[in-house]
């Protein structure tokens, strides 16, 4: 197929005659053997050499068996495996000049001058060093004989490309960290099963977690299980905090709550910088209040157990980035780190990155903690502003008057995380001093008069919960127009938040359509999307989605190890989704699947025959287990059970099939702390534009929004969270099969199928292009990032 002339494909840059190493340094973290597992499968894709590189700088100080050539099976079953199979040590001889000798000597015998260092900012630091010193090194050894001088010239430069392993988030210039997912997976767990013990004996509970220099665990893992208070040490309380606290627990036990939940920061300090302990809480709390209190210290639990989905992607689309940076590396590109920016992975100077990780702890111990919380990035501070919203309740005398009433509903199918996002709004709305309804049933509700006032307690504990608490349905508004009509006006109604999936996107465009014809309908309504099926169009994310993808992979992973020890056995997975490929896909690139059917890349008898070739001659190597993909809607003639059948009778001698649908599992469960998160977040910015709409729209005593921009969908581009105008997405829709015209996510199908050893076409397009760390200024947060 000819390739469009305006992009950039991977094709062209070849790996032929390169050696690449790969190693893991520092502390573990979740996640490091899918960067592993991608960046030798991408290596040996294209064509060149690739070596791990075993315990560290400790293996490649001490050479020998410690530096070894890999192949493609090499890494096969390792997607799902906690911590690091290749071995991470602390390494002194490393930090000396001989140790730095020694390790370029052992790479120049086997011709690696491409590195690939997955470990933190200590890690990466001592990498670009060794790069630095590489040329006066060489000298050396060629001056001591132990190397020839036609070896030198040869391999006169190293290349260093840096990922970040980190499950603390304590690396400048990148979003995510690999691992960090994960271990917020594990508090969550902790901290939901606490939950149901605290509250059975009204008991406090000191949770302490991770993070000697940053907070971001303790934040977000507060954010998403809506503790009462947070300890971290960018952000240390002020002066008297010990009074602010014991007051805000007490008023929370009359309130009726049963359990007070803190979460520490190993590293949370005074403004003094002065350490605050777990045991210290503890004592204040029993001593000022006589509440029965405990103190959990999570440790290495965080560190362990499988990585998430989230994980597992950006492990693996960070590991494909990382090779392609290094065939592209000139002598004078600088050594640089891949990150993750919104939606984007870019690629950062690994130096201006450390650097600024450096500022942070600078700004701490100067107790420039304002700096600490900027430096840290766009995300974290908008975490920060979004957890001081939420957990403290204002005195009634404190809160602006708006005289403002905003209903909230729920519609289309039940998405984990919807609650949290309904607790968001509402504790956000009551802040900017409006009064809040809750909405039952969605649009059939509204229309039947299923509306209440909900209050800052009625959403106390919500954020953990799956499903819809307010009731859903996917009933659209057309047929009730003038119930809600009637509705709207009987409740004074002046501004809708709608949090679901496509059937309310229909919504909001069904009530926009109508404003000519009622006038109640002139309020501003905006969508904040939430389905499993990832199908709204303005948006690469959606509420729900998250905790679907990780009961897939979840359950691959156990279909998986089912046949462990058994014959070579094919599995096939029929996921949800509608039209939409994406949790097929998703869930294939998580899951390490050796195919995934969607409707958005059109397939035939031909292709199916090719993969079931394509895993036969895979099966007659060392791997044992197959594993398929294919969602729902797929291709309406070759059925889970078509493709069952030909793959168990193409298959015959060489292995066996089965098939599994998953069905509703994938909308149930816990919500992820990525969907608590971004629900949380996502609906208290919705709350805030529609706060800014009611003041530029009041007229006269009366609300009257006629204007395109005042029904938007809120989603998340790239980079940037966005509102948009939902007649102008209409555009981009493809109404008959409910899904985006253009979907991001198909840009990684390449990237699945480069990971199951398909030779295929990638757009390099958005990649290769080295930015610069941006240093924001204190406005800047407001710009509009998750």
């Amino acid at each position: 197929m000819a390739q469009p002339a305006d992009k950039k494909f991977f094709e062209n840059l070849s790996g032929s005659g390169k050696a690449i190493g790969v190693l893991t340094s520092g502390g573990d973290a979740q996640g490091m053997n899918a960067a592993v597992r991608a960046v030798v499968r991408m290596g040996i894709y294209v064509e060149a050499k690739v070596y791990f590189i075993y315990e560290g700088y400790q293996g490649m100080v001490d050479g020998g068996d410690n530096i070894v050539e890999v192949s493609w099976e090499s890494v096969s079953s390792i997607l799902q495996v906690g911590g690091t199979v290749i071995g991470s040590a602390r390494c002194k001889a490393f930090r000396t000049r001989e140790g730095r000798l020694q390790a370029a000597c052992n790479l120049i015998q086997r011709g690696i001058t491409n590195l690939c260092v997955i470990g933190g900012d200590g890690s990466l630091t001592g990498a670009n060093l060794f790069r630095t010193e590489w040329s006066g090194l060489l000298e050396e050894l060629v001056k001591n004989g132990k190397i020839e001088p036609a070896a030198a010239k040869s391999h006169s430069h190293l290349n260093i490309v840096g990922m970040v392993g980190s499950i603390d988030n304590d690396f400048c210039g990148t979003d995510m960290t690999i691992g960090t997912d994960s271990a917020l997976h594990r508090i969550i767990e902790v901290v939901d099963a606490i939950m149901t013990t605290a509250q059975s004996h009204q008991r406090t509970f000191v949770l302490e977690v991770m993070g000697r220099h940053c907070g971001y665990l303790a934040l977000v893992s507060a954010l998403a299980c809506g503790a009462d208070w947070v300890f971290i040490p960018e952000s240390p309380p002020e002066e008297g905090w010990e009074d602010i606290m014991c007051n805000k627990l007490s008023e929370n036990r009359a309130r009726k709550k049963r359990l007070n939940i803190i979460i520490v920061s190993e590293g949370a300090i005074d403004c003094h910088n002065n350490p605050i302990s777990s045991e210290r809480i503890k004592d204040l709390v029993v001593k000022r209040l006589g509440f029965d209190t405990r103190v959990t210290i999570l440790g290495h639990v965080q560190r362990g157990g499988t990585p998430s989905a989230f994980d597992r992607i950006l492990a693996s689309r960070m590991g494909v980035e990382c090779v392609l940076a290094l065939l592209e590396a000139t002598p004078e590109t600088p050594a640089c780190v891949v990150s993750l920016c919104g939606n984007q992975a870019v690629r950062l100077p690994l130096m201006e990155c450390v650097q600024m990780t450096q500022e942070v702890q600078k700004a701490m111990d100067e107790r420039r903690f304002e700096d600490a919380v900027r430096l840290r990035g766009r995300s974290f501070e908008n975490n920060l502003n979004t957890y001081k919203l939420l957990s403290h309740k204002k005195a009634v005398s404190e809160l602006p008057k708006s005289n403002f009433n905003v209903a909230v509903l729920n519609v289309g199918a039940p998405a984990a995380g919807m609650n949290g996002a309904v607790r968001s709004a509402v504790r956000v709305g009551i802040t900017e001093g409006h009064k809040m309804f809750a909405v039952n049933d969605g649009f059939e509700g509204f229309a039947n008069g299923q509306i209440k006032e909900i209050k800052w307690g009625d959403v106390g504990g919500w954020t953990g919960q799956g499903g819809s608490l307010l009731g859903t349905k996917r009933t659209l508004p057309a047929k009730y127009l003038d119930k809600i009509a009637d509705q709207i006006r009987a409740n004074n109604i002046n501004a809708l938040l709608v949090i679901g999936g496509f059937e309310a996107y229909l919504g909001l465009l069904e009530l926009a359509d109508a404003r000519g014809k009622y006038e109640e309908l002139c309020i501003p309504m905006v969508m904040v999307p939430a389905t499993v099926s990832n199908n709204v169009p303005g948006s690469d994310f959606s509420i729900g989605a998250d905790t679907a993808l990780n009961t897939i992979t979840d359950t691959c992973d156990r279909i998986k190890q089912s046949a462990s020890g058994t014959k070579r056995r094919v599995f096939i997975i029929e996921t949800m989704g509608g039209y939409c490929g994406y949790l097929a896909n998703m869930g294939a690139l998580a899951a390490g699947a050796d195919a995934a059917y969607i409707f958005e890349e059109q397939f035939d008898i031909r292709e199916l025959q090719a993969n079931v070739e394509h895993l036969t001659e895979k099966m007659k190597t060392t791997i044992q287990r197959g594993l398929v993909l294919r969602n729902e809607n797929c291709n309406e003639n070759y059925t889970t059970d078509f493709i069952y059948q030909l793959y168990l009778e193409e298959g015959k001698g060489v292995f066996d099939c089965r098939k599994n649908v998953l069905g509703h599992m994938q909308q149930g469960g816990a919500p992820s702390p990525f969907d608590r998160n971004f629900g949380t977040k996502i609906s208290a910015k919705a709350v805030q534009w529609i706060s800014r709409k009611l003041k530029e729209t009041y007229r006269k005593g009366r609300i009257f929004a006629n204007a395109e921009d005042s029904v938007c969908l809120l989603g998340m581009r790239r980079r940037n969270l966005l509102f948009q105008p939902v007649v102008q997405l209409k555009d981009e829709t493809d109404f008959k099969h409910r899904i985006p015209q253009e979907q991001w996510w198909l840009k990684l199908r390449p990237l699945m199928k480069i990971l199951a050893k398909y030779k295929t076409s990638y757009d390099i397009s958005d990649a290769g292009q080295l930015e610069h760390v941006h240093v924001r200024r204190p406005r800047d947060a407001e710009a509009g990032g998750i």
